[in-house]
């Protein structure tokens, strides 16, 4: 097997940007034919590979081809591990994407390999999707190929940047509607926000109902913190809730979405950031 070690972990030490995930295609050749054969024990092996690399597996699903040939996903919450595999062939084709650095791939890349008894292994491809960042170079291709783009990592792009502030908005759809009726409910939102982000409320929770027009009525909402700001509106019509962050000192961009889907019942969210120079 070649020496991957340095391959899987350069792009994490040399964090000069920002991508929203990681992907790597592994081939794994001169597998035991027997293992790739069986549906149970492919299913095994990516489940395994997923747990000791510290991945949260969600579910899985796998299927076995007649007269042979499996493919298979294990889902997890960074993302996900396929496989498809040519017993007739002994040989695997291993995907993994991951939206975090969390996962060590170089222990999933190894517990596969030994798990498909594969005696070559070869890394065909890695790559950063989703780059946020513009890059210096226009052509895509040659940046992916030379990047050292880490995965997301918000924290890491507000370092290199060294920004005066960050803007977090968050759009939250199909909330709970008596959540974002209820003053208390939505002050009670502001205050466990700023503990959830370490931030120093400057007065009160300003709450006030606006709208003569059915469609954009709702409470809106202002806190000042030590920082700068929280601000939201909570649109009666669709149930939907926009909130915006802005603080000269760090927060964590997702967590603030997270929260809040959660505590509003939100369905799902979109999130933009800017970092303000």
């Amino acid at each position: 097997m070649p020496d991957t070690n340095s391959k899987i972990t350069d792009g994490f030490k040399n964090k000069t940007g920002f991508a929203l995930g990681r992907q790597l295609t592994i081939e794994y050749y001169e597998c035991a034919s027997n293992v790739l054969l069986d549906k149970n024990l492919v299913e095994k092996a990516l489940l395994q590979a997923a747990s000791n690399s510290g991945a949260t597996i969600i579910s899985s699903s796998f299927h076995g081809f007649n007269p042979q040939g499996v493919s298979g996903v294990v889902v997890i919450a960074e993302s996900h591990f396929t496989v498809h595999a040519w017993p007739e062939h002994d040989y695997a084709a291993v995907d993994i994407f991951t939206c975090g650095d969390s996962i060590d791939l170089e222990v999933a890349i190894n517990s596969m390999r030994d798990s498909f008894e594969s005696k070559n292994v070869v890394i065909s491809s890695d790559q950063n999707r989703g780059i946020i960042s513009k890059p210096v170079d226009q052509n895509i291709g040659k940046v992916l190929k030379n990047s050292k783009i880490a995965p997301i990592s918000w924290k890491e792009e507000y370092k290199s940047k060294n920004p005066w502030g960050v803007l977090t908005s968050v759009d939250i759809y199909k909330s709970d509607p008596d959540i974002i009726r209820n003053v208390k409910s939505i002050e009670q939102f502001v205050y466990q926000l700023c503990d959830l982000i370490d931030m120093k409320r400057y007065g009160k929770c300003q709450i006030v109902h606006f709208g003569q027009d059915k469609k954009v009525e709702g409470f809106s909402m202002t806190q000042l913190i030590e920082t700068s700001l929280i601000s939201g509106h909570f649109a009666n019509a669709s149930n939907a809730v926009y909130l915006d962050v802005f603080s000269c000192k760090f927060y964590e961009p997702r967590e603030i979405a997270e929260f809040a889907t959660s505590f509003f019942k939100g369905r799902n969210y979109k999130m933009q950031i800017a970092l303000r120079q």
